[in-house]
């Protein structure tokens, strides 16, 4: 009952309502609240003045949109008031209910001759004394009755002190001698409340006292304190009762109203009877509101799971972006390890190429500074016999030496630069540029039942995204199995949300089933629909598959030939199960042509008669005549082919082993023209798959 509190409460003081009045406007006020917000207008003005003058700009001018007058017959009823009109200009302060309301003004000198208040009565209302509703900001004009004019609202009332009661402290046992513990019943025969103990030991539940009825203590006590029901009397004549109702004004009136007052040509019903209509429509109207209640709970409840769910999905999500985070980390130290490994190689390569650079121009000069040394010593020798016969040797040395330090040899071979530049720059942009584009995979899409449909051996299905799904869609996938319970088979993947699907056996039920993708990867299928195709197969000679002498007419069902030559033409459906006939009629046979009735694969050759290659399997001629009617029976539970001419069996069996897709096919020149009959039921003396067949004919 807690949700009811604010219901019960003044919007003036904000407490729960003491002796509540009725306002015109249908809402409650206190009694002396009512009385503290009366406002007195200038005796001098009246309201159609004060709604003239337009004096005293006010907050609340807007209220003269709000008015209403209640010298209408179909008013509340409640008097001859002067009418609703604009509140003075008064300052406004807040209830505690944050309702605006008008504070009491300061009461004008009163003359003389104004009668004193009597002792127990409320004292006399200024004149002109206007009363503005906190709720909805009407205002009227009270007439000399004040606010004796306003009805009792005696149900709020009850309400207000049943609840109350109900809030009150918890009773204690009647039965405890010290320290009365909490009472958890009430006996309503012994009127009696008990706490556990003392009810087990002083109101056992057998014998006599099995049959006395325990209520809780809440209960209890507002069933002790219950009162009969007040009769109400009349605001006009205080000394009638309320006994009939006023349906025009829509308030309950006394007897004497109906003799003397305006109501007296209205139409009025039973107090009682009325009472219990307004109870059984208010008891209607909640049960809507009870619904919407209900669905507001469950709505509640959905949101305290979404709150469960969203911080559950926050903390995987942080998981998932710390992991995906550490492997990008794990996988730049990597990269680093690769490249300063690199660089280590680089390292070692040049100090080698420059340290045997060394080595070897070591050895060389030491080799060169010997041979110097040596040629000097020579040169001081003094003879001369025995210098020319080294000299020219030494000579050629000098000569070859110098040569070996030639251009190149005094070059470094490695330079101290390290050429290798480590391009960060994309990598840290890409970094920078890391943001939540797509974490999840789509959702699982929603077939649109009332859009999905099958027609002849077509299935057209339409499908759309969750509505509350913000994850982006890339494409989507249909699967369809094979109408017999088989595997399911893609039969489509793109970014269309609808797809018809043509060429599906006829007399078979598929399955179907739809899923969204996306840069993340696959999502969940939708729930699986079950379509069934056509039980009789519609079809039409095909114009896209036939000869180009092939001649069609009356919507593709009658053809025939410019040509002299035998030209074959298809039906647009083919067929590789269940049992099917159709007929072809012939409209004109002219010199005795040949013209060949069957079935063919989608390969035939178009320009020989049919039958001629192995991709066809026909009848010709056999009895045919203009008028003639030529039925094909294709039954693939047996694998066999059955002609038929005027209704009469051509043989038992025309051809057997019949497996794959045919399609329904004729080869004619212009001599023929033929019409085709489809969706025709299967011939009353033939019964599928049961006699095998025993002969063939060609």
């Amino acid at each position: 009952m807690d949700e009811m509190d604010e219901e019960l409460k003044c919007p003036v003081c904000g407490s729960f309502y003491r002796e509540p009045i009725i306002l015109p406007c249908s809402h409650n006020i206190c009694l002396a609240c009512a009385r503290n917000i009366l406002v007195q207008t200038p005796d001098a003005e009246s309201p159609q003045s004060s709604r003239a003058s337009g004096s005293g700009v006010s907050d609340y001018d807007y209220l003269d949109l709000d008015k209403m007058s209640l010298y209408s017959e179909a008013d509340s009823g409640y008097g001859s008031y002067g009418g609703f009109v604009s509140a003075p200009t008064t300052p406004c302060q807040k209830s505690p209910n944050g309702v605006r309301v008008f504070p009491p003004t300061v009461p004008q000198p009163q003359p003389q001759q104004h009668l004193l208040p009597q002792p127990g009565s409320l004292p006399p209302i200024p004149r002109n004394s206007c009363i503005t509703c906190p709720q909805c900001h009407r205002s009227l004009i009270l007439d000399e009755r004040g606010l004796r004019g306003f009805p009792k609202n005696r149900v709020l009332e009850g309400v207000v002190d049943r609840y109350q009661q109900s809030k009150a402290a918890a009773l204690k046992c009647q039965l405890c001698e010290k320290s009365p513990k909490e009472a958890t019943v009430m006996c309503e025969q012994c009127d009696v409340f008990y706490c556990d103990p003392c009810r087990l030991r002083c109101h056992p539940p057998r014998g006599p006292l099995a049959k006395h009825r325990l209520v809780p203590p809440a209960q209890g006590r507002i069933s002790r304190r219950t009162s009969p029901r007040k009769i109400s009397t009349c605001t006009e004549h205080e000394l009638e009762n309320l006994s009939m109702y006023c349906v025009q004004c829509k308030t309950p009136v006394c007897y004497q109203c109906l003799e003397e007052g305006k109501h007296g040509t209205h139409e009025v019903k039973a107090l009682g009877a009325m009472w219990k209509l307004h109870k059984g429509q208010l008891s209607q109207a909640l049960n809507g509101l009870s619904d919407r209640a209900t669905e507001a709970k469950e709505f509640l409840v959905q949101l305290r799971n979404m709150v469960q769910h969203i911080q559950e999905n926050g903390v995987e999500f942080e998981a998932c972006l710390v992991a995906q985070c550490d492997a990008l980390i794990d996988a730049l130290n990597r990269r680093k390890a690769q490249l300063l490994s690199q660089v280590n190689k680089e390292h070692e390569h040049k100090l080698k190429v420059v340290r045997d650079q060394i080595s070897h121009c070591t050895v060389k000069l030491r080799q060169t500074t010997g041979l110097m040394e040596y040629c000097l010593e020579v040169i001081k020798e003094n003879d001369p016999s025995g210098f020319l016969q080294i000299s020219d040797a030494l000579i050629r040395r000098v000569h070859m030496t110098e040569g070996q330090w030639g251009k190149g040899t005094l070059t470094p071979r490695m330079t101290s630069d390290f050429d290798l530049t480590l391009d960060s720059g994309p990598l840290l942009q890409t970094i920078h540029q890391l943001d939540f584009v797509q974490m999840k995979v789509p959702a699982a899409p929603m077939l649109q039942l009332e859009e999905c449909c099958t027609q002849n051996n077509s299935a057209t299905l339409s499908w759309k995204q969750p509505p509350l799904s913000t994850i982006a869609v890339e494409g989507y996938i249909l699967e369809l199995d094979d109408g017999n319970g088989g595997p399911f088979r893609e039969v489509y993947v793109g970014t269309e949300t609808i797809c018809t699907v043509d060429g599906l056996h006829f007399n078979s039920t598929y399955k179907s089933r739809v899923k969204a993708f996306n840069g993340s990867g696959v999502g969940q299928y939708s729930k699986t629909l079950i379509m069934q195709t056509s039980e009789i197969a519609w079809f039409t000679f095909d114009p896209a598959s036939a000869h180009p002498d092939i001649i069609f007419s009356n919507d593709n069902l009658t053809v025939t030939c410019n040509s002299y030559d035998d030209r074959v033409v298809m039906g647009n459906s083919s067929f590789s199960r269940g049992v099917h006939y159709w007929e072809m009629t012939v409209d004109r046979y002219d010199n005795h042509p040949d013209p060949a009735f069957g079935i063919a694969r989608g390969d035939v050759l178009k320009d020989v008669m049919l039958g001629k290659d192995d991709k066809a399997w026909a009848m010709t001629d056999g009895g045919i005549a203009k008028g003639a009617t030529i039925g094909v029976l294709l039954d693939f539970t047996r694998g066999i082919l059955i002609f038929l001419i005027n209704d009469e069996q051509q043989g038992p069996v025309a051809f057997e082993g019949l497996e794959g897709a045919y399609y329904p096919a004729i080869s004619l020149n212009r001599n023929v023209q033929v019409t085709l009959h489809t969706g025709l039921p299967i011939p009353d003396f033939y019964t599928p798959g049961e006699a095998d067949p025993t002969t063939s004919m060609c």
